[in-house]
């Protein structure tokens, strides 16, 4: 990895104050740019922005693969329609050159533009499009916010933290050398999680992490990695964008209007956790700037 990478921290709508605008990630920004190598130096320069409009290409992402940028993390907080072919096909070629990339969605069809994206987009399973391939799962897990539909894991309040379990071998983005078991132990909760797996014909890709429903107690997977190779950079797919949103980290940043569920507060009042979230952040930044896999 350079001395310094270029993250660009990404959503799939233009902005608007009432709902999930890039600046409802600052948290995360702040935590990428306070990142530091031994000797001090910044280890990522982060630039944060919304897509320019919808129904046209956006002028950063289509011309993504011809852009300073080394990772992109995409917040696919769009209905369908946040991403254009030529977005698409830059994105492709992003990854072709070596970018790393890290691609979260949310509950039912929230993100399902990523359904378009070649390689990671079939790690993510939506309601409508590009369902879960069991069928046992195709069913609702969150019974409270009723209007919400499947996928729709329920791994605690907004604000609170779940117990995650890094799958064997520890990929390295799971890796805690403060923790009691060396791995994440910790990551944000939401009512409402997405839901992603390993695509079938895919060999670089494979579930990393999981987490388990407080309603329905069920098993469900909260990370993809899809290993670097000689023809691909990195990958991340993430079963939800709230994992890295300020309301998830602390509620009182605020939400949307349209957020209903009351929030919780374990996660500011647990010091282990907080660690948990800040060095999953800085593994993944770290991991997905590896770039390309010798040939």
């Amino acid at each position: 990895m350079r001395s310094i990478q270029r993250i660009l921290l990404q959503t799939t709508i233009p902005h608007a104050d009432d709902d999930w605008h890039i600046g409802r990630f600052s948290l995360l920004r702040q935590c990428l740019a306070d990142l530091r190598a031994d000797d001090g130096r910044p280890l990522f320069e982060v630039t944060a922005r919304d897509r320019d409009a919808l129904g046209a290409p956006d002028s950063v992402l289509s011309a993504l693969d011809r852009s300073p940028y080394d990772q992109l993390w995409l917040f696919a907080v769009d209905t369908g329609d946040g991403l254009t072919e030529a977005d698409c096909a830059a994105i492709g070629r992003f990854r072709e050159r070596g970018g790393g990339m890290l691609v979260a969605r949310d509950h039912m069809d929230l993100g399902s533009s990523v359904c378009t994206l070649g390689g990671v987009g079939a790690a993510h399973y939506f309601h409508s499009k590009h369902p879960d391939p069991d069928p046992t799962r195709r069913q609702i897990d969150d019974t409270v916010t009723t209007n919400i539909l499947w996928p729709n894991y329920h791994s605690g309040a907004n604000g609170d933290f779940q117990r995650i379990e890094a799958c064997l071998p520890v990929h390295p983005v799971l890796r805690d050398a403060d923790s009691p078991e060396g791995t994440i132990r910790f990551l944000p909760a939401h009512p409402h999680e997405g839901a992603v797996g390993k695509p079938e014909h895919d060999d670089s890709a494979r579930v990393i992490a999981k987490g388990r429903s407080q309603a329905s107690g069920r098993e469900f997977n909260l990370a993809v990695a899809f290993e670097p190779s000689a023809s691909a950079g990195p990958a991340i797919a993430e079963s939800t964008f709230h994992h890295f949103a300020d309301y998830n980290w602390d509620p009182s940043k605020g939400s949307p209007s349209f957020v209903s569920e009351p929030p919780g507060s374990a996660l500011a009042g647990s010091p282990e956790a907080r660690h948990s979230v800040r060095q999953y952040v800085k593994n993944l930044a770290i991991w997905l700037g590896s770039g390309r896999a010798s040939s």
